[in-house]
């Protein structure tokens, strides 16, 4: 396939001059961060509210309407807004919103929505969680909230360690779009309950959650669980060095380097039977993850390196004929996939932030449809950690084009992506 250089070289200028632009406006932009918390005379009573908005500008070989040139797209990823409080010592609430239709793009096609301003502005409820938090060992969380299994779903989009984090096959609460009858769930969330603690061995620390969620959920007749089984997930995280702390058992792809040496090994399980394929072809769904952080801040001040890697292997060995069988398929991923990618955070500041340059490589192996690959290189322009970031990078391959559609026979070419992305929270 002949790659139009001149293209790449103007797309990647252009994203070179946005982040210098942004750069040097280190005297024109105030350092000031409030803080949105207001307390009661009673110390155990607090309400705090924010905000997260994350955005992009998207230009993909071959994606105009005539197939010839690049796409060019500005894009919401994510709007949402941010309610935690306490109500008593041992009795917390989360209660997050989410734009769920504001993405234009997704894997290069068009995104969801009517269609129209109001259709692609839908706002609806990504958390409702009551939290018992009693100590670091018994902790129960109940409501909608994320299913544990592995730290890219934790991270959520605003703590992963790179813009466009979510590369390898979602589980079920991710892969679906709907909560109820024919949905397993949205944006890695479910409707359950999950216990999670921590503890110290005497060496190194230990995190684990376990937790019980509706699930996919199917009709008389119509999709693969017929008798309502429940899904299960779970995640136990060792880490050999520095403890991370984060609020319970969510996770960060990196600290940039505030948090010291962390070396955090992770498996995950996600099972429900009857959680994949069709009401003529169903099959039991479990998915295993094992992930990796390695994050070390180097002597006298030369920087942050920072190692994401993970490994999934699914299974859900329904027959192919589930695709088509039209009695309600759920095609989950089956297979293994594997990414991993290497950051290094520059010391110096140049104007009110550092550089941070990554390499990035994600393989996807399907067992039913075609495999899949992905070249990823950027450079994140950090100003004040996962609260405000600007990002540039390049992707080849074919994750763009072939996307999570793993039916039998899929087809796509490798094409070059290129993204400039803002990330900004409050």
């Amino acid at each position: 396939m002949k790659v139009d250089q001149t293209r790449i070289r103007r797309k990647f200028i252009v994203a070179i001059a946005t982040m210098t632009l942004v750069a040097g406006m280190a005297s024109t932009l105030p350092c000031a961060y409030a803080a949105g918390k207001i307390s009661s005379d009673d110390e155990t009573k607090w309400i705090s509210i924010g905000m997260g908005v994350r955005t992009e500008f998207l230009a993909q070989e071959h994606a105009s309407a005539n197939g010839g040139s690049y796409s060019n797209n500005f894009g919401v990823n994510n709007a949402r807004i941010y309610v935690n409080g306490q109500i008593h010592q041992y009795l917390k609430f989360e209660f997050n919103t989410e734009c769920f239709n504001c993405n234009s793009t997704f894997n290069g096609a068009a995104g969801g929505g009517a269609g129209s301003f109001g259709g692609n502005s839908t706002m609806g409820i990504l958390d409702a969680i009551g939290k018992f938090e009693f100590n670091q060992y018994v902790n129960l969380w109940v409501g909608r909230l994320l299913v544990p299994g592995e730290r890219g779903e934790l991270n959520g989009p605003f703590y992963h360690a790179v813009y466009d984090g979510f590369k390898t096959p979602f589980n079920s609460a991710d892969f679906s779009g709907n909560f109820g009858r024919g949905g397993a769930g949205l944006y890695g969330r479910d409707n359950g309950a999950v216990y999670w603690g921590q503890v110290d061995p005497g060496f190194g620390h230990l995190q684990y959650s376990a937790g019980v969620f509706t699930g996919l959920q199917s009709g008389a007749n119509f999709g693969p669980n017929q008798q309502g089984s429940l899904l299960y997930a779970g995640r136990v995280t060792y880490n050999f060095l520095n403890p991370e702390k984060n609020p319970g058992y969510y996770t960060s792809g990196t600290y940039y380097g505030k948090a010291g040496d962390i070396l955090a090994l992770a498996v995950g399980v996600n099972h429900q039977q009857n959680g994949a394929g069709s009401f003529l072809h169903s099959a039991d769904y479990t998915a295993f993850i094992s992930d990796l952080l390695f994050e070390k801040p180097l002597a006298n001040d030369m920087g942050v390196i920072t190692v994401n890697a993970e490994y999934k292997q699914y299974f859900a060995d329904y027959n192919p004929l589930a695709f088509a069988d039209g009695t309600g398929n759920f095609g989950m991923f089956d297979g293994h996939s594997y990414t991993g990618y290497v950051l290094y955070l520059i010391p110096q500041e140049v104007g009110m932030g550092r550089f941070q340059p990554y390499a990035r490589y994600t393989w996807v192996q399907p067992n039913q449809s075609t495999n899949r690959k992905e070249t990823e290189a950027g450079v994140n322009y950090i100003i004040a950690g996962h609260n405000a970031r600007v990002s540039a990078f390049w992707q080849y391959g074919d994750l763009a084009t072939k996307g999570i559609n793993y039916a039998p026979g899929v087809t796509g070419d490798k094409v070059n992506v290129f993204k400039v992305a803002l990330q900004i929270q409050y």
